[in-house]
Order: C-alpha cells, then sequence, then structure tokens
C-alpha cells in the first residue's frame, strides 16, 4: 500500500513561502519579518541535516550488524549441512528438511 513517504517528489513541493507568493501585496517594511523568516528556516534545514546524518549512520550500522548475523548464520547452516550429510551416512534415520529427526512435543492436559 502506497503512502505520503513513498510518492516520488512530495518531499520537493513548493509552498506559497518558499515561491515566495503572497495573498498581500509586499510592503517595504516586511523585509525585517522576510530575513527572521529565512533565518529559522536556515536553522531549522540545518538540524534536519543533523538528524539525517545521524540516521544515516545508525541504517549503516544495523545493516553491517544484519550482515554479520546473515553470514553467521550462512556458516551455521553450511556446517549443518556438512555435518547431517556425514551423520546420514551412518545410517541414522533423518528427515532431509534439517537433518535431524524431530519427535512430538508431548504435554499432559488435565481438566
Amino acid at each position: 500500500m502506497r503512502d505520503v513517504n513513498t510518492i516520488s517528489g512530495i518531499h520537493v513541493l513548493r509552498t506559497m513561502h518558499s515561491t515566495k507568493k503572497r495573498s498581500i501585496p509586499r510592503i517595504q517594511n516586511s523585509t525585517y519579518l522576510d530575513l527572521y523568516m529565512l533565518d529559522k528556516e536556515k536553522e531549522r534545514l540545518l538540524k534536519e541535516g543533523e538528524r539525517l546524518a545521524l540516521r544515516s549512520t545508525v541504517i549503516k550500522k544495523r545493516l553491517e550488524e544484519i550482515n554479520l548475523e546473515i553470514n553467521k548464520l550462512q556458516e551455521a547452516e553450511t556446517v549443518v549441512k556438512a555435518s547431517s550429510g556425514k551423520i546420514s551416512s551412518l545410517g541414522h534415520s533423518f528427515t532431509e528438511r534439517n537433518g535431524i529427526k524431530k519427535e512430538w512435543k508431548k504435554m499432559p492436559l488435565n481438566y
């Protein structure tokens, strides 16, 4: 399902403020207000850039952790497959799913 974040270009939409359009004609005394508004927008964008950089480093770190886990699990799987091949050649009965015969788990039910 698509949401607002998956629509391409939605984050680049221009607002009335960013296009410098006004509903009221511009007054000469509003330059200080414009400077203040632009300064606030600059501060907001700088903070957002810092948050994005921090988020990017967190994402990269998590991806590295995931890759390490994937490698460990793949190595463990190859070891299990290699050992199951050796054990199954000894004549023991195993299932082909993971090389180990699984018993039913039993649990008493009291009424």
